[in-house]
C-alpha cells in the first residue's frame, strides 16, 4: 500500500504541472500606459493636515469643561465640550492670534496654563 502511494504522489504532481501554460512569458520594463501621468505630474503638491501638538482639558469659571486640541501649524485647533464629543474646527489668521470658528473663540496657546473661552455669547477664563 505504501509503495502505491509513493508512486501516486509524483504522478499527481506531474499531472498538475502539465496543466500549466507552457508558452513563454515576456516581461517588459515599459508596462501598461498610464493615462493620468500628465495630470498627476501637473498637480500641486499634497499638503498634509496638521498633527495634534497638545490636547488640553480646561475647567472654566462656570464649572464646565473645555477640551482643546492645538495643532502644530499654530493656526488651527479643535474645541469640544465633551471628551469624546464632536469637535468644532477653529482657525487663527496667524500664529499667536485667537482661534475662532462658529460661535466659539479661544484665546491662548498650547503652552498656556489658562485660556479665555468665548462661546454662546459669554466669555470666561478656563484653567488647565
Amino acid at each position: 500500500m505504501q509503495n502505491v502511494l509513493l508512486r501516486a504522489v509524483p504522478l499527481a504532481a506531474l499531472a498538475l504541472l502539465s496543466a500549466c501554460d507552457s508558452k513563454p512569458t515576456t516581461i517588459t520594463g515599459a508596462g501598461p500606459v498610464d493615462t493620468t501621468a500628465n495630470e498627476i505630474a501637473a498637480a500641486p503638491p499634497v499638503k498634509l493636515p496638521p498633527a495634534v501638538l497638545a490636547s488640553k482639558q480646561y475647567r472654566c469659571k462656570d464649572n464646565s469643561l473645555a477640551f482643546v486640541d492645538f495643532m502644530n501649524d499654530g493656526t488651527s485647533a479643535n474645541y469640544r465640550t465633551k471628551k469624546e464629543g464632536t469637535p468644532t474646527a477653529l482657525t487663527a489668521p496667524a500664529a499667536g492670534q485667537p482661534y475662532a470658528g462658529g460661535d466659539v473663540t479661544v484665546t491662548g496657546q498650547a503652552t498656556d496654563k489658562s485660556i479665555t473661552l468665548k462661546a454662546g455669547g459669554k466669555s470666561q477664563e478656563c484653567d488647565g
